[in-house]
């Protein structure tokens, strides 16, 4: 399979590179980009939230709009975050001590330098994942099942998650493991992740999928903060549904049925958004904000002296 490598120029010089995996299809379900390894096992991270959301609105979770968004999301901690994951909790009869996400800081750098300057420190409830364990507190509420141990492969929610991910993934969950914040994390190929987002844009409005749809694309902000890639795509190009993970996967979705999965080989996250967009472009989505993401500045002295960019193609 043909290679896309994203590089990084630094004075005219290349400093580093990153090797990519990416499959994209357009409406009709015919592969518009192609490269790398796709059908091998991946680790979605948390581009799997919205099939774990899926999971639990089907299970009885009573989330709308931008609270169902923020249980989606990977959220940066920013105030409305927080007061969001609160709300979650006391519609739930609970508090922030029923959390077992992993203590962090925000993720957004504003967000987390007002934490220190209020003498604050790591919590749950400002890790980026708060979002979706309020929203499995609350399901497990909702369906009189245990809340200690919600975190349990075994526990019916988590069983409930993994039968969904199977059903929309078209795929077995091959392998499981263990998230960043602690849930289980169920492992699939790219094109098994490609084939469950395609589900959700398309769906018929008012059925859970389009519910959660609907949700990030009307407050991208919810799914992952003001100020981050996400949020910029999704607000140029409406109807668009993406998600991020951690070490450096991307999905997404578009109101036609086209959608896509970005994995950078070595994680490295300043090589993902110069890829998804070129994957957008690819299935024929397009916008001029998009050209302020197709390559980011590579900084020296505090000006610009390079870019992160996919490299050029070759001739001859």
């Amino acid at each position: 399979m043909s290679e896309l490598i994203v590089e990084v120029v630094r004075s005219g010089f290349i400093e580093s590179v990153h090797r990519t995996h990416v499959y994209a299809v357009d409406a009709q379900g015919a592969t518009k980009m192609l490269h790398g390894d796709v059908e091998s096992l991946a680790s979605p991270r948390s581009s799997m939230k919205p099939l774990q959301a899926l999971a639990m609105v089907r299970a009885g979770l009573p989330l709308e709009d931008e609270l169902l968004a923020l249980a989606c999301g990977s959220h940066g901690g920013e105030r409305f975050h927080v007061d969001g994951v609160r709300k979650i909790l006391a519609e739930a009869g609970l508090d922030e001590t029923a959390l077992r996400c992993t203590e962090d800081l925000p993720l957004d750098t504003e967000a987390m330098h007002q934490v220190i300057r209020e003498h604050g420190g790591p919590s749950r409830i400002l890790m980026n994942c708060s979002g979706k364990h309020a929203a499995m507190l609350f399901t497990c509420v909702v369906n009189d099942w245990p809340v200690d141990g919600y975190l349990d492969p075994g526990h019916p929610l988590q069983r409930a998650i993994r039968a969904t991910v199977e059903e929309f993934t078209g795929e077995r969950v091959a392998a499981t493991g263990v998230d960043g914040c602690g849930a289980p994390l169920f492992f699939v190929s790219m094109v098994g992740v490609v084939r469950a987002f395609r589900r959700f844009p398309v769906a018929e409005p008012g059925t859970p999928e389009r519910r959660i749809a609907d949700a990030m694309r009307a407050h991208p902000e919810w799914t992952s903060g003001t100020g981050r890639p996400e949020a910029a795509l999704m607000r140029a190009i409406p109807g668009l549904m993406v998600k991020s993970g951690a070490e450096a996967f991307d999905a997404f979705a578009f109101a036609d049925g086209s959608a896509g999965a970005v994995k950078i080989e070595d994680g490295g996250q300043r090589a993902r958004v110069p890829i998804t967009v070129a994957a957008l472009r690819a299935v024929g989505l397009d916008a001029p904000e998009l050209a302020g993401l197709s390559s980011t500045p590579v900084l020296g002295g505090g000006r610009p002296v390079g870019e992160v960019r996919i490299r050029p193609a070759t001739t001859g």
